[in-house]
């Protein structure tokens, strides 16, 4: 049996290889013959062809993409550690680096991403934020992973120039047109030396050029909706746009640009009758999800990480709330941890003014002045001021008007809102009170004092009724910490405020407090920040139970936009949105002790003042083209128009990212200038070959253009090429040649002892 088993299937194997062949030689006579082929290999040949294999790998290379992307990583990461000291707001962002390495909360006018990228890459190379970084030229000891701290910035600063050449690609425009915006971007300064040290901007920039990529392929899959490609492009919108507000607010900017793009391609859907319902709901929930719902996650995500890294007390403390700082391990949760939870009668207390002002309810031995400066009369009595430091003077006891005693009842009673106090100083023992007097330096408001003499009867001048802002219900329990309330002032009727004035010298330049009869403002809101008295066990207070993330997000992001408005420092090297496009103002970012080796931001100036131009030309071109249209003139194809449709978003980009600056009042700088500036940088690209397509009609025109550019682009190489100096300072330049590079009157350069301006 085992010999018949064997037999069968060789002859049945034969069968179907004889069946094969006979199908084989079938096909090969049907098949056309291919014009100079052997028909001796003919088969052969077919097998060959037919046979491909499992695995097939095909790489594509672009010599001018992969030649420029080198050129750009060579330049940002040369010699990336030197110099080996602090440069410009490295003294800022490289010390938040520390804080998070050392766990502790610290407050910045810049949401967190860029500074927690900064802080991983900085703990993955050993970086344990034993640093100060106080100063600008302070030296890095060796120990110090500076090409880390630098990496990210300069890796970002890196792909800005693949990403502009893909941007302008995308945008229909032929290869050498994106290798020319690239080549202009490797070859900006200002970029290069932004790129190079522990900055944000780059970040910034980076997000910005991919949500603009991803726009753009999104853009090409409108006939492909809801493949994978149309899925993972309009993901990384989203995610990009999130990641660029969530390094800098300005990132706000170019995300209005990108969705209002999305708002009219998905208008012309609306307006499509041959689009079904069902259709347009899908589309409209993966716009709503990708682009606004995952957004928005993320941000809140990247605040969630910033508040978890930074859970101990830090410098910035005093910047917040006293619930949110006692909501950190150390600081004051170690005061406050274990404190009485409710303000009783007989409560020693300290009020801090919880809104614009850090300060203190405080009060001391000395007196208003007999007259004023304008020779008004104050009430000589005990000064009541906001002081911005912890100090014995700043206790005060809580007391019953109808009660003698001082001390906390047993069980205590606790104040209630709508409750009548009256405040004891508690060094000097004497009351809070407010009287038809001026104050000292708000001559419209009430002024607040202490009475000299304690026993003086003047009951109805003394009294103050809390009143809880954020209750959730009436008659609710004054808590410390927790609630926000105000004391009026029983006989006016007025709250009282801090002003937010200084007082003179006799004063000791502390804050003036008065009274107001306008009640609605945030100057008159304080909070109990320390209570003292022996509660009951479960009367305890627990902070960190008390204050949700949200809490926290919402009071962080209300004081981060507060800090922006109040930006307003004079500095050397601020400058106006008008000097900008014309680069009239650098800033120094660095010198060494010893020469006048110097890092100042400056850019290219023959591609600064050639984008102005090339905005100019871009606008007289659409506007030509627009009317003509309108005209019934037929110059453009429909891909042509979508093609200029397109670079219109980089001109928006250009504007909404300058625009806003001319309505600000902080302090301003010529790195504010950078998204604008980019984006102009590839709109000049892109008006260079429009005028050589679309403008110039001879090829006589046309050669010329060309030996222009080309000159035009040789130039910009030589610029680029002699102010490397100033930015990498590696070269002690003498006086004369620092002066050699002062190409306009403004440029404040630095030169050993003194500043060039």
């Amino acid at each position: 049996m085992p010999g018949n088993t064997e037999n069968i299937v060789r002859h049945r194997v034969k069968q179907e290889q004889q069946r094969a062949g006979d199908e084989t030689e079938v096909k090969e006579e049907l098949s056309p013959a291919v014009p100079g082929e052997d028909p001796a290999t003919k088969g052969e040949n077919r097998d060959k062809t037919a046979a491909p294999s499992l695995f097939v790998v095909t790489l594509n290379v672009n010599i001018l993409v992969t030649f420029l992307s080198v050129l750009s990583f060579a330049t940002r990461f040369w010699r990336l550690e030197e110099p080996r000291g602090v440069v410009f707001d490295e003294t800022h962002f490289g010390l938040f680096t520390s804080f998070y390495l050392k766990g502790m909360f610290f407050f910045d006018v810049h949401p967190p991403l860029g500074k927690l990228l900064l802080a991983a890459v900085s703990y993955l190379a050993g970086f344990q934020g034993n640093f100060s970084f106080e100063k600008i030229g302070q030296e890095y000891p060796c120990d110090i992973p500076i090409w880390h701290l630098r990496l990210i910035p300069a890796l970002c600063g890196s792909l800005l120039t693949p990403f502009s050449f893909y941007i302008l690609e995308g945008m229909g425009y032929s290869q050498w047109t994106a290798a020319l915006g690239a080549f202009l971007v490797v070859c900006d300064n200002s970029l290069l030396t932004q790129s190079r040290f522990i900055l944000l901007d780059t970040m910034l920039l980076c997000f910005i050029m991919v949500a603009l990529l991803a726009l753009i392929r999104f853009n090409q899959l409108q006939d492909k909706p809801f493949s994978i490609q149309w899925w993972a492009w309009l993901a990384c919108i989203g995610v990009c746009i999130s990641c660029s507000i969530s390094v800098k607010y300005s990132g706000l900017f170019t995300t209005l640009v990108i969705l209002g793009f999305i708002a009219a391609d998905y208008w012309s859907i609306v307006g499509n009758r041959s689009v079904s319902n069902s259709h347009l709901f899908k589309e409209t929930l993966a716009r709503v999800v990708l682009l606004i719902i995952v957004p928005v996650v993320l941000y809140l995500s990247f605040f969630y990480m910033h508040l978890s890294v930074g859970y101990k007390t830090g410098p910035h403390d005093g910047r917040m709330s006293s619930a949110f700082q006692a909501s950190l391990e150390g600081g004051l949760a170690k005061v406050t941890q274990g404190q009485p939870k409710n303000v009783a009668y007989g409560s020693q207390i300290t009020l801090r003014h919880t809104h614009q002002n850090i300060c203190w309810l405080h009060s001391h031995p000395h007196l208003y002045p007999l007259r004023y400066s304008e020779t008004r009369g104050s009430s000589i009595q005990q000064q009541v001021t906001c002081y911005t430091f912890k100090d014995v003077n700043n206790w005060w006891v809580v007391k019953d008007p109808m009660k003698e005693e001082l001390a906390v009842e047993s069980p205590p009673r606790p104040v209630k809102d709508g409750d009548i106090i009256q405040l004891i100083h508690g060094t000097s023992g004497r009351r809070l009170n407010s009287h038809d007097v001026g104050a000292p330096m708000s001559p419209q408001f009430m002024e607040v004092s202490c009475y000299i003499d304690y026993n003086i009867s003047f009951p109805s001048q003394d009294l103050w009724k809390v009143e809880i802002v954020n209750k959730e219900a009436p008659g609710e329990a004054w808590t410390a910490i927790h609630s926000h309330i105000r004391l009026v002032h029983v006989n006016t009727s007025q709250a009282m405020k801090v002003t937010g004035q200084q007082l003179p010298d006799w004063g000791f330049y502390q804050f003036e407090v008065a009274t107001d009869r306008v009640m609605n403002q945030d100057s008159n809101i304080w909070n109990v920040e320390e209570n003292k008295y022996s509660p009951d066990k479960d009367e305890f207070w627990d902070e960190t139970k008390e204050l949700s993330f949200f809490s926290k997000f919402w009071e962080l992001q209300l004081k981060m936009l507060e800090a922006n408005k109040k930006l307003s420092d004079d500095h050397n090297y601020k400058s106006d949105p008008m000097e900008w496009p014309f680069m009239e103002r650098g800033i120094a970012y660095w010198m060494k002790a010893t020469t006048n080796a110097q890092i100042h931001l400056l850019g290219n100036v023959v591609i600064w003042w050639s984008a102005n131009v090339g905005i100019v030309v871009y606008l007289v071109v659409m506007v030509t083209y627009i009317i003509r249209q309108q005209r019934n003139c037929k110059d453009l194809t429909k891909a042509e128009w979508v093609r200029l449709f397109m670079t219109g978003a980089l001109f928006l980009s250009w504007f909404v990212n300058y625009l806003p600056y001319f309505m600000m009042e902080r302090t301003l700088f010529l790195h504010h200038y950078l998204p604008a500036l980019l984006s102009k940088v590839l709109l000049l690209a892109a008006t260079i070959e429009i005028v050589y397509f679309h403008v110039l009609q001879t090829s006589s025109q046309r050669s010329l253009f060309t030996s222009l550019v080309v000159v035009w682009l040789t130039c910009v190489f030589l610029v680029f090429q002699k102010f490397l100096p100033l930015t990498y300072g590696n070269k002690d330049l003498t006086e004369e040649e620092v002066e050699s590079l002062r190409w306009f009157e403004s440029w404040g350069f630095l030169v050993q002892g003194k500043m060039i301006a």
